[in-house]
């Protein structure tokens, strides 16, 4: 009996033993807990802001050139001459080829021999003609005399008619063989070389591509088009476009086209700008960056970009309340901009937002804001908290 008794104390001394180490754990585990919970986390914050900014669709397009031009020749011939480089300035109206002009010119000499020699003929005929008319009215030669005479000067003067078209025709024939530039633009690779035999209306010799003014095309989603006609009503919509990652201001045109249909496979609609280009930096098959202005929207809710994130039900914002600890607010975003975003509902202006450190707050922590508070957004003239 008195063995039993001595078990079960030894049995009641380690259970209560291993219970005190149990609580003395867990005692050491919720104290970490309770420290993290009361700790302030370091972030940065900005101001929500009003401003103007514009209104944009920033999309990508392609340099197309206004006009290209394959310069072929209208005539057969022996390419006599080549008066320009690769490459080079081309202004409307400079001479590009001169075609040996020999033959042709032969077939105008002959067209104009054969028309004075016509032309001499038929004078003699008209006279002829007058003469007979004044004998039949007397009665001093018969009728078919007098109609023979009309009937011959008729048809010299149709022959001097078809010598004069002949003589035309080969004057646009030697004509044809100066070809000159039918638009200011810049000379293509040169295909053809001097000396050889060009067969008319077939090789492309030359391409001319008009660069000055260019055109951008490029696409956006059909859901865009209603705003964008709505906007085109108040007058011209202005275009950027630069080269990406190049560091230069963007060209800036006007858009002047939009296509009639909508694109069934993408669901966009096609757009064009045009740019004076005078610098030259927009070229013919560039990728380039595009930026449709729609507008410019007064007092507008500004935040930076970083500050909204993306969660399961929609975009929100961590707002930091005056007793230094963060709410999760619930945001419409209207627009973004790359830095900025434009917020529709859920701030107000002046409420500063969290804009780095977002992976340890949770609704209600404590935040230490950094040497970067208040951080506003890129400063804009008329900006205002």
């Amino acid at each position: 009996m008195k063995k039993r008794f001595a078990c079960l104390a030894a049995a009641t001394l380690v259970i209560s033993f291993f219970l005190i180490t149990a609580c003395s754990e867990s005692s050491r585990d919720a104290a970490p807990e309770k420290t993290s919970r009361d700790r302030q986390i370091p972030v940065t914050a900005a101001k929500a802001v009003l401003k103007e900014i514009p209104i944009e669709i920033k999309t990508f397009g392609n340099v197309q050139a206004r006009s290209s031009i394959q310069i072929k020749s209208e005539v057969d011939g022996i390419l006599a001459k080549v008066h320009f480089s690769k490459g080079q300035t081309i202004r409307r109206g400079d001479l590009l080829f001169t075609i040996d002009s020999r033959s042709y010119q032969a077939e105008l000499d002959r067209a104009r021999a054969n028309l004075l020699r016509d032309r001499a003929m038929e004078e003699h005929a008209l006279l002829t003609a007058a003469r007979f008319r004044e004998l039949f009215k007397r009665e001093l030669i018969s009728r078919s005399d007098n109609d023979k005479a009309q009937a011959e000067a008729a048809a010299l003067t149709a022959t001097v008619r078809a010598d004069r078209a002949a003589e035309a025709t080969a004057g646009l024939q030697v004509g044809r063989c100066s070809i000159y530039s039918p638009i200011t633009g810049r000379a293509g690779d040169l295909l053809t070389a001097e000396g050889s035999l060009i067969r008319a209306r077939e090789a492309t010799m030359v391409t001319i591509n008009q660069i000055r003014p260019i055109e951008v095309f490029f696409s956006v989603p059909q859901a865009d088009l209603p705003a964008i006609r709505s906007a085109m009503a108040g007058g011209i919509l202005r275009v950027r476009a630069g080269l990406p990652g190049d560091s230069r201001p963007p060209e800036e045109g006007d858009l002047f086209f939009i296509d009639n249909s909508i694109n069934q496979g993408t669901g966009t609609v096609r757009l064009a700008g045009v740019f004076s280009n005078d610098r030259e930096v927009l070229w013919p098959g560039q990728y380039v960056t595009v930026t449709l202005v729609l507008g410019i929207r007064k007092d507008a809710l500004v935040v930076p970009a970083e500050s909204v994130q993306a969660g399961q039900d929609g975009k929100f914002v961590f707002v930091v309340k005056e007793d230094q600890t963060v709410e999760l607010r619930p945001v419409a975003v209207q627009m973004a901009t790359g830095v900025e975003a434009v917020i529709d509902r859920g701030l107000g202006a002046g409420e500063r937002v969290v804009t780095d450190g977002h992976l340890e707050l949770v609704p209600g922590a404590r935040v230490e804001i950094r040497a970067a508070a208040d951080k506003e957004p890129a400063k804009t003239p008329g900006a205002r908290p």
